[in-house]
C-alpha cells in the first residue's frame, strides 16, 4: 500500500482524500484522488508484494488537454515509470499513453476519445488511425480529431 501511495502521489500527483487505520480495515485503506471527487483509487494494505491478479486489464484516466498527456509522458519518464503504448490504439480513437504501476497494473491516460451519441453508433475500425507515438497520433488524426499541442 506504501509503495503504490508513494506511486500514485508521489509519481502521478494524486492527492490523499482519506486514510483508514487497521480498526476500521484489516491492512488500513488510502482513498486518493485527482479531481474534485472523494477518490478514483482506493488502496487496501496487508499484501507483502506485487499483485497476483491480473482479471483487471487496464484503469484509464481522461487528461484535461493534449498538453497534459505530452507532460504525463515526460513526468514517467523522469521517474523510470515503465511506458508500456503511447499513440492511439484503435477503438476510441483517444490519444494516450500506457504505463504500470509498481503492482504491475495497467493505467492509461488519454485525451480526446470518441463519444457515442444517442443513435448508439460507434467510429467505424477503418477510420481507427493506429499510431505508435504521441507524435505520430497528433500528425495523423482521425476525421474530425483537432490535435493541436498549445506547449509548454
Amino acid at each position: 500500500m506504501h509503495r503504490s501511495l508513494a506511486f500514485y502521489a508521489g509519481v502521478l500527483g494524486f492527492e490523499v482524500s482519506d486514510i483508514l487505520g487497521e480498526d476500521m480495515m484489516p491492512g488500513g485503506m488510502i482513498f486518493l484522488r485527482c479531481n474534485p471527487d472523494h477518490h478514483g483509487i482506493a488502496l487496501v494494505g496487508g499484501a507483502p508484494g506485487p499483485a497476483d491478479q491480473h482479471e483487471l486489464h487496464h484503469v484509464a484516466f481522461e487528461a484535461g488537454s493534449l498538453d497534459d498527456v505530452f507532460r504525463a509522458r515526460d513526468q514517467l519518464r523522469e521517474h523510470g515509470v515503465t511506458i508500456v503504448f503511447e499513440g492511439r490504439r484503435r477503438a476510441g480513437a483517444q490519444v494516450a499513453i500506457e504505463f504500470l504501476d509498481p503492482d504491475g497494473h495497467n493505467i492509461e491516460f488519454y485525451w480526446d476519445m470518441d463519444q457515442i451519441g444517442l443513435d448508439g453508433i460507434s467510429r467505424p475500425p477503418h477510420e481507427w488511425r493506429g499510431a505508435k507515438s504521441l507524435e505520430e497520433a497528433v500528425a495523423h488524426p482521425p476525421r474530425g480529431k483537432q490535435t493541436q499541442i498549445r506547449g509548454g
